[in-house]
């Protein structure tokens, strides 16, 4: 088993260069967000980041948000969404549940009020399917806060919704008209 420090370390390090800069260790990515698991551990181990197939297999399998994905022979990789480069992977429309959430930093609020979720460098704002998950995604941000999404209507007027590998909800932007803050107080651990 892999210590939890150094689990969070490379998860990290993958999802840099598999969503936001595969140029850092110098490679490619396809269309589709796919590389070479071969080529990616080679690349890790010319720059300093020595990774063997084992621990990133564990990493895959054990990584709690399912960031990461090999493809059916485990020859090729990718980060399941919230890439930041140009990538096109592939998800069919699915219908949404009525209610979808999104958990942010209070910081925030005033800018979601304002603007609606948008996904700003990403492809897709990210949606959470229950309040809990949600608020533990809030919490990265400091205070958080949760707003609840009506996906259903959005559907019924023309939005896209898509679920990626790990079960995050995507859809390009959620109209300030579609959101309902939660009245929580939540306590920080």
């Amino acid at each position: 088993m892999i210590p939890e420090k150094q689990q969070i370390k490379i998860s990290k390090f993958l999802s840099l260069v598999l969503r936001h800069q595969p140029e850092t260790i110098g490679i490619k990515l396809d269309n589709s967000g796919w590389t070479n698991v071969a080529d990616l551990l080679a690349k890790m181990k010319e720059n300093g980041h020595n990774l063997d197939l084992e621990t990133l297999e564990y990493i895959v399998e054990h990584n709690p948000k399912k960031r990461f994905a090999f493809n059916d022979d485990r020859k090729m990789i990718r980060a399941n969404q919230g890439h930041s480069v140009q990538v096109e992977l592939g998800y069919e429309p699915q219908d949404p549940p009525a209610v979808l959430y999104h958990g942010t930093g209070r910081k925030n609020v005033d800018s979601i009020l304002r603007t609606g979720l948008v996904k700003g460098a990403r492809h897709h704002v990210h949606l959470s399917p229950d309040e809990d998950t949600a608020l533990k995604v809030g919490q990265r941000h400091g205070p958080p806060v949760i707003f609840e999404v009506q996906a259903g209507r959005m559907q019924a007027d023309g939005f896209a919704f898509f679920v990626s590998e790990n079960g995050v909800w995507l859809t390009d932007a959620v109209p300030v008209r579609y959101l309902v803050k939660k009245d929580h107080s939540f306590q920080m651990n």
